[in-house]
């Protein structure tokens, strides 16, 4: 009877003499342009009186988005994501004295225009108390850039095991596995960084309009891995 530690050990793939194995790690590592842009647009209102606070955060708000929305196609997305109206208790003196009221309004826009962008993020940040934080530079999950890595990484791990079998004078007979690194561990993946950030603060608007900002969009790096084992003819030793 076997072992129970014994049944529970996974077969560990060792060739045959006249099959031997070769285990390989194939590697992609591209740079490509990025696909869209987010920027982050926070609309911000502040006034004694509750009602006036917000009726200039709704008015703000307002001119944000339809500027946003003059840019049509250029805007692959248009959300609100927060909004807010904070009371501001008085430093000084007894009881709940309310000095001001503050208003935020959050709204994220995506761009696949970026002569656009340049021109969009500096009109936002020219209105009044409005701030524009990104642009953060990204693909798109399905972008073509993640397939051409894969497809690499497997073209380099059969090159690399094909040298491999050369070397001894044999060559690939066959493909045994294909897994991507971590496909039988799979441990959580932290996302990779999205590109750099600028923020412009809060500004009002002045008679001549600001210059376009020229925005140079940052390369996107994508990288790929896969383990592989082939077997091979007998080698020539």
């Amino acid at each position: 009877m076997t072992a129970p530690s014994e049944e529970l050990q996974p077969a560990v793939p060792y060739g045959t003499p006249d099959a031997p194995r070769i285990a390989v790690r194939g590697e992609a590592r591209l740079e490509v342009d990025p696909e869209f842009a987010r920027i982050s647009v926070t609309v911000a209102a502040r006034g004694k009186d509750r009602r006036a606070a917000l009726d200039d955060l709704t008015r703000r708000n307002a001119t944000v988005l339809d500027l946003i929305k003059t840019y049509g196609d250029a805007v692959e997305r248009l959300e609100t994501g927060s909004f807010s109206i904070t009371p501001e208790l008085k430093e000084k003196g007894r009881g709940e004295r309310i000095h001001a009221y503050h208003g935020r309004v959050h709204v994220t826009a995506e761009l696949t225009d970026f002569t656009a962008l340049g021109e969009l993020t500096t009109r936002l940040a020219d209105l009044d108390l409005t701030r524009v934080d990104g642009p953060w530079w990204a693909l798109r999950p399905d972008s073509p850039a993640y397939r051409e890595a894969r497809q690499q990484a497997v073209r380099e791990a059969v090159q690399r095991a094909r040298e491999y079998a050369e070397a001894l004078g044999a060559s690939l007979a066959a493909l045994v596995e294909l897994a991507d690194i971590g496909a039988e561990n799979p441990q959580p993946i932290a996302p990779a960084p999205a590109g750099r950030m600028r923020s412009m603060a809060y500004g009002a608007a002045e008679d001549a309009a600001a210059a376009p900002l020229d925005l140079e969009p940052q390369r996107q790096r994508v990288y790929a891995q896969v383990n592989a084992r082939f077997t091979m003819t007998p080698p020539q030793l």
